[in-house]
């Protein structure tokens, strides 16, 4: 087994990263995030499938306006993956 490198631990949420701590299960979602209900339901079906972090894209502001609602109906961090582009207002 190849041996782990040393790193300092971070949080992410409830979540703890590197330093020894055990390996999470990080997942990104399919979803348009701008659908909230969607999202929401595919994150908790992540979330009963074991993930501990998700993942979301954020194409535009509306999505990034979509993940405060989110985060409000979800208990798992939650990571914008956000795609620059110059319509952002």
């Amino acid at each position: 087994m190849i041996p782990r490198r040393q790193s300092k631990s971070i949080k992410v949420g409830t979540a703890t990263i590197g330093g020894g701590a055990p390996i999470i299960v990080q997942s990104m979602t399919k979803t348009d995030t701008r659908d909230i209900q969607a999202t929401v339901t595919q994150i908790k079906e992540l979330e009963g499938c074991g993930c501990e972090i998700v993942r979301l894209a954020v194409p535009d502001s509306q999505a990034a306006q979509a993940i405060s609602t989110i985060k409000k109906k979800t208990s798992i961090p939650i990571i914008a993956d956000i795609h620059l582009t110059t319509d952002w207002r």
